[in-house]
This record gives C-alpha cells, structure tokens and sequence, in this order.
C-alpha cells in the first residue's frame, strides 16, 4: 500500500493510521493524507485522507487528534455527502440512478476512549482498524480506474476540445478518440509528485511522456486549494506551453475549489518574458530597476549560448537587495533553463524558498546539464550547501521523485527515441552519449533482459508494459506506429507530406489539431515548409507556423495543422507527428554538436502519443532509416556493451546531477569494495571466509 503525504493539520493520527494500515500486508491501495480536496459550493474541502482501494472502494477518514471525538456523527455525514456528491458527476461511476462506486467514513481515534459508540458510525483505534477494513468489500472492481481518476481530477485531462465525427470505428480518428477517452490514473510517484511538497527545494525528474506538466498543473492547483493566501508562480521555457498550463490550472482548481483560479494568486509566467509580455526575469530587472536584456543585447554581452544564463546571473548580482515575491514557484523544462535563473527563482522566494523543477535531460537542446542540487545553489559562508538533498525519513514527503512510467509514446516509439538518442546502433562510430550513472536506465523504466549494467559488459535493456503501457501500442501494428522514409529530393518529401496529410483528414477522420510537422532545425523552419504549407491552402486546408503565424503563447488552432520547429513542439503532442528534414540529425558538421542535433529528433519523435513518421533526403536520410532497421532488427531492445571510463571520456555525458548523499553512498560502496579487495591481497582475510553466495558471484562475475 503506498501512501502519499500532503499537508495535514493531523500528523500524530495522520502517522498513525498510515503505520497501521501498513499491517495489512499485501493489502492493495493508495492512502492519500491530506487529499483530495472537492469543490463544494462553500468553497475547497480537504479531507483528512482516503484510502483508495480496488477492493474496499474510497474509504474516506475523519481524523482525531486527541482524546475527545467531538461531533464525529456530522463530520461522517460531511464528509460522506461532500464525497458522494462529486461521484455522482461522473456517469461511469452510475448504475442506473445508483452510485455503483463504494463509499465508507470512518472515524479514526487512535488516542480517545472509543466504545460503547453508535452501530451506525464506525469509530475505531489502531487495533481494530484493519480488521474493519477488511470487512469491507466491493465487487465492481472494473470501475475502480474511473473512481481513482474522478478522485485524482483527472477525468478531463485526455479528453479533446470538441466532439469528433466517427463513421469507421477502426480509423486512426477513431482510435485517437479511444486513446484520448482511456483513463490514465497517476501511478505512485505521480501521486507523490503532485501531492508531496516539502519545505525546501524539491525536483522531479521524468522521461519524455512521464506527465511532468499534468503533474506540475495539478500541483499547482492542490497548493492553492489548500492555501488560498499563497502567491504562486509556475515558469518555462517554451512560450506555447502557457495555454496549455492556463488551460490544465483552470481546470483542476475548479475540481477542488468549485471556482475559477485567483490569477492574482497564480501568475503563469515565461522564463525570459519582455516588455510586451511578463516572465520571471523581466518582473525581476523590472521590480529591482535594473537594465533589461533581450536576446540579441544579451548575446552581445555574455556570448552565444550564453544570452539567459548571463542575463540572469548579472540581475542577480546587481541587485541590491531581493525582496520575496512568492510563497512557492514551480519550474517546467528545467533542463532548458540554466542554473542562474534557477537561482534566480530560489531567491524571489519567500522561506522556507518551496521551488519545484521538472526535468528531462535528454530533452536538453543545448549542450547545457543541470549540476546536482548542492553545487547547483552553493554554498553558505560557512561552506554549508545551502540546499541538501537528504534521504526521506517515513512519512515525510518525498525531496527527489522521478517518472519512470511513460502516458505518451508507445514502447516502439519510445525505444527508438532512445536507440537513436544514444547512438545505440549508430555506424559508424556507435555511441553519441551516455548516462553518467548506468542505474539510471532502470530509473526511467527499462530494465535488464540479458547481460549486466556494468561498465565494459554486454546489456539488452527493455521496456516491459509496467513502464510503457500496452494499450499505448495495441490499437495500431507496430509497422504503422512509426515509420521511417527516404526520398531523393525535397520535392519528393513535401508531395508524400501533402498526400499523407489530406488522406488523415479525408479518410483517416483525423482532425486538423491532431496533426503536428516538425522540422528539426529551428532556425530554417519558416523557409523549408513554406511549400507545404502553400500545397495544403491550395487544397483548402488551413496551417499554422506556430509562434510566426499565430501568438507565441500558441500552439494548436482549431481547424488548423500545426508546422514547427523544435523548440516550440517541446512540451505540446499529437496524435500524428510527422517530421521532416530529419537528415539534418544524422550527423554534425560543427564540433560538440552530434548530442545536440540527436536531442532533437529524440525529442520531435516524443511528440508523438499514437503515429510517427520520420522523413528527410538522401544519403543521410537513409543513414538514419538502416539505423532504424538495427532497432527493429533488435526488437525495440537496446543491446550494447555499455561504455567504460576511458570510452565515456569521448561521449556527452547526460547527468544524473547526484545528490552529495548519493555520491556519499556511491563512494562509499566503492571503498568498502577497494577494502574488501585489500584486505584479500594483504592476506588479512581469507577466500575461504567469505560468505559462500558471495563467493559464488564473484566467480560468475570475473568468469565473464
């Protein structure tokens, strides 16, 4: 059973009912505390906590402190009103006019006297809970995916804007509106993600397609339900990521509040913003009256590639005194952002400086990595990091959560991201980058089918359907779910594009927002799709040249394809993507270039939650295509001998940006191994009197 720790005003009952509900073993469920709150007509209602279960049903509890139990019969009939009444908004949850979802609310005392009570209201201590709880039974348990969804507010993420014609129940229409209806319930460490807030900093890491942003919204959402007085601010790297975030906010405080979003309390902000448009670094010059710099100033001041994180940086210096802004900030594509302005946020906050960052490295179009959390923020006059990293004691929320489970991509979409990512089959020349720490694959949801994770040995990495979910691939061949094309000229390209693009529409069902073309190269996009786009107006379909031809906080239009560039389709998907001109991420022409171009296609293929296809010209397209070939060939594994230390000095390193603990732990594993090995050549311990287990690994380990 896992339990997800939210704000309480309960923590002594709090931690004990969640001690005792550990006693029940095997015991299946999610015991929120301090979650959910429900919008009611008098405002936001947290409860206590609930025990989500596929067996019990909701569980709601109403928590007592102390040794009096106080007026607990109306406090059940609140809370058991407040939760039926929100269940009863959602039809799959019905059966007839009856709610098919179990309900129960116990009082949980743990230090009141708690007998001889009412039959009719169940008050129990920590002896006696588990065994009413499992008295308790609920046999309709194919609905449990919509009641943990109706209670995690997420029953109008997927849904689409506007309702869909179908006539062939198996076009791709009909299939993305059956994706987009699936319900996809947060896991455990998205639970933690967007429940879990400590004093302090907190990142959260997560592969492309892990749900960061519906996590971050939610977040946001939970910390102003549950303090309505809080300034809060959420900030990123693409500009067309704030309709979206506008959008996801809006909807998840009406869910809890039953009202619209205070915008005085919640600011959306651009990372960079400017004089027509607000962000965190302008409001910063601008607060402190300190000199703007927009890019083309700060690229003359501080160098290419260096325009943010010198802007930032000189604001922070020049300032003469920081005055707090905001109670919490939350940081989306942290991996875009340099460590100045990630600073920058830590010191417009008020204490106990609550910052959220969301990451994903190998989205990182820049040659840029995210140091750890202690070199990241420095240190204090005494030497002291001024943000530790510690490990989380029970029943405190978590400081360092990643998502390893992938919502968007199917497993064939995913591996070949990665396959293509890294190199993995690339000739010649092989690897283009790797991880820092190998365990990191496992934490982004592969796990080990052959070989070993060790560096210099053989490794077949998979993803199994606990990390990538079936019905992501199901619905389609694997043959159809991604596609790689060559042609031999960008004619050729650009008639195939046109001609796929009004089949989708014509006789796929698929609308126009459901299609996506992206061009890798960000600074030639306006030019290179210009007759594509002129093809399909010809043939009376409407596009957009996202950030050019609509506003920069824009993505998708109604009616409308989408054409971009990398850096706008961060963040955003569709059911279709195509890519185009994908040769120009074969290889590198500029030195320290070939990870970045790579990231690139890695992160346009992630766009993707159901079809992608990838198209370019000539030798390199087809370079890329019998690449694609060895991944197929592979099964969508990863298969490779993984890098030494002398083999990674050539390769761009993707940081798992260590905690000091975990390289504490780390070292310190490594010296107990180096004395281990000492003490065997001094002679101080014996072969013999190692244990013989690990006598028996050692063989199989030096044999290979």
């Amino acid at each position: 059973m896992d339990t997800v720790w939210g704000s309480t005003t309960k923590p002594v009952s709090a931690r004990q009912l969640a001690d005792t509900l550990a006693t029940l073993g095997d015991e299946d469920g999610t015991l929120y505390i301090g979650y959910p709150i429900i919008g009611t007509p008098e405002g936001a209602f947290p409860f206590d906590a609930l025990l989500l279960s596929p067996t019990r049903g909701a569980i709601a509890f109403d928590l007592v402190e102390g040794k009096e139990l106080g007026a607990y019969q109306e406090r059940q009939d609140d809370l058991f009103a407040k939760l039926k009444s929100k269940l009863l908004q959602y039809p799959n949850l019905m059966k007839r006019r009856e709610l098919a979802a179990k309900i129960e609310v116990i009082t949980f005392a743990p230090s009141a006297a708690v007998e001889p009570l009412d039959d009719e209201y169940l008050v129990v201590g920590s002896a006696d809970l588990p065994k009413e709880i499992l008295k308790l039974e609920w046999d309709d348990q194919e609905r449990f995916p919509a009641l943990a969804a109706a209670i995690q507010s997420l029953t109008t993420v997927r849904k689409t804007k506007r309702k869909r014609s179908i006539e062939n129940d198996n076009s791709r229409g009909a299939k993305l509106h059956r994706l987009n209806e699936s319900i996809a319930n947060l896991d455990e460490n998205q639970n933690a993600a967007v429940v879990e807030t400590v004093e302090g900093v907190q990142r959260i890491r997560g592969l492309a397609g892990s749900g960061k942003t519906i996590v971050l919204a939610l977040k946001v959402a939970y910390l102003h339900a549950q303090n309505p007085d809080w300034h809060i601010a959420i900030t990123f790297n693409t500009r067309s990521l704030k309709g979206q975030f506008e959008r996801l906010i809006t909807s998840f405080v009406f869910e809890q509040t039953s009202e619209e979003p205070d915008w005085s309390k919640i600011r959306i902000l651009h990372s960079w913003g400017s004089p027509r448009s607000e962000g965190i670094y302008f409001n910063f010059v601008k607060s402190n009256e300190l000199a703007y710099r927009d890019f083309r100033s700060a690229q003359g001041a501080f160098g290419e590639g260096k325009e943010f994180a010198g802007a930032c940086e000189e604001a922070v210096l020049s300032a003469r005194k920081i005055e707090p802004v905001y109670d919490a900030i939350l940081v989306d594509e942290a991996q875009d952002l340099p460590s100045s302005f990630i600073r920058l946020c830590y010191s417009i906050l008020r204490a106990p400086h609550r910052l959220v960052y969301a990451y994903d490295e190998l989205q990182s179009l820049t040659n840029a990595s995210l140091p750890g959390p202690e070199e990241l923020f420095g240190s204090d006059a005494n030497g002291n990091p001024i943000v530790e990293f510690t490990p989380t004691a029970s029943g405190q929320p978590r400081q360092d959560i990643i998502l390893e489970k992938c919502y968007r991509n199917s497993r064939p979409v995913l591996a070949t991201a990665h396959a293509l990512g890294f190199g993995i089959y690339r000739e010649p020349g092989g690897l283009i980058q790797i991880f820092e720490q190998n365990q990191l694959w496992q934490d982004v949801g592969y796990r080990v089918r052959e070989g070993s994770l060790a560096d210099g040995e053989y490794v077949s990495l998979h993803r199994t359907d606990e990390t990538s979910p079936l019905f992501l691939e199901n619905h389609s061949p694997v043959s159809d779910l991604i596609q790689f094309k060559a042609f031999d000229s960008r004619k050729d390209q650009d008639d195939w594009l046109v001609e796929n693009i009004l089949r989708n529409l014509r006789e796929d069902e698929l609308l126009p927002e459901d299609i996506v073309v992206i061009n890798p190269d960000p600074f030639r996009t306006r030019k290179v799709v210009g007759e594509a786009r002129a093809r399909l107006m010809s043939e009376g379909v409407n596009s957009s040249l996202a950030g050019v031809s609509t506003s920069p906080d824009v993505f998708f239009e109604r009616d409308v394809v989408t054409f971009t560039g990398i850096f706008r389709a961060k963040g955003n998907e569709a059911g279709m993507v195509y890519i185009v001109n994908a040769d120009d991420c074969f290889d590198a022409t500029l030195p320290g270039t070939r990870a970045i171009i790579r990231n690139r296609l890695f992160t346009a293929i992630t766009r993707s939650k159901a079809w992608v296809r990838v198209l370019g010209v000539g030798s390199e397209m087809r370079g890329l295509c019998e690449e694609f070939e060895r991944v197929k060939e592979h099964q969508f594994r990863l298969d490779f001998v993984y890098p030494d230390e002398e083999t990674k000095k050539a390769l761009k390193i993707v940081n798992r940006d260590l905690t000091r603990s975990e390289r504490q732990r780390v070292d310190a594993k490594v010296s107990d191994l180096q004395g281990v090995i000492e003490a065997l050549e001094g002679g101080d311990v014996k072969v013999e009197d190692l244990p013989e287990d690990l006598r028996e690994r050692l063989k199989a380990m030096f044999a290979k």
